[in-house]
């Protein structure tokens, strides 16, 4: 497999990964995943179902197995999971098979985006945006640096999302 042909978007739940992965992977005529969704898809069951029922070590084992499956795929673009990044593993695993492109948003942006969705379990807390911010701390710093990075801009909304983000070389500073 040519590490060239697959793009892993990370970056914390409401970057963006997603939306822009559908996008980006059409566009380059390349099969799209986003591992959350597909989680779901195998185990029958919400991740606020299996958080609730299994916890976040639980989840994070089943999201480990299926990251170690899916980075494996020729020609895949990947939305994975926020917390994807905390494990040593799946860092290793999106570094040697694709390129790595990190979605940064801001606390504020996370925050509007994520407002009046439910099927955020670590958002689901009486302070949501202190919730964000202990996120941002654990999980960006592990998997970000020296990676690609591509900002959220505040302009509004167009018709293409991708014109939405610029894609920066820099370190972001994690």
């Amino acid at each position: 497999m040519d590490k060239s042909d697959n793009i892993f978007l990370v970056g914390l739940m409401g970057a963006g990964k997603s939306t822009i992965g559908r996008h980006l992977a059409k566009s380059l005529g390349m099969e799209f995943v986003d591992s959350d969704h597909e989680l779901e898809r195998r185990t029958g069951a919400s991740i606020p179902l299996i958080f609730d029922v299994e916890g976040e070590a639980g989840f994070r084992q089943r999201e480990k197995k299926l990251i170690d499956e899916l980075t494996q795929r020729n020609r895949i673009v990947l939305a994975t999971g926020g917390g994807v990044v905390l494990d040593p593993d799946n860092r290793a695993w999106l570094r040697e098979r694709g390129r790595v492109i990190y979605l940064y948003a801001t606390v504020e942006q996370l925050l509007t985006r994520t407002a009046k969705d439910r099927n955020r379990p670590l958002l689901q807390t009486a302070d949501p945006r202190r919730g964000a911010e202990r996120e941002i701390l654990a999980k960006i710093r592990p998997g970000a640096r020296g990676r690609r990075q591509a900002r959220s801009t505040q302009r509004p909304r167009r018709r293409n999302p991708l014109n939405e983000t610029m894609v920066d070389d820099e370190d972001p500073g994690c």
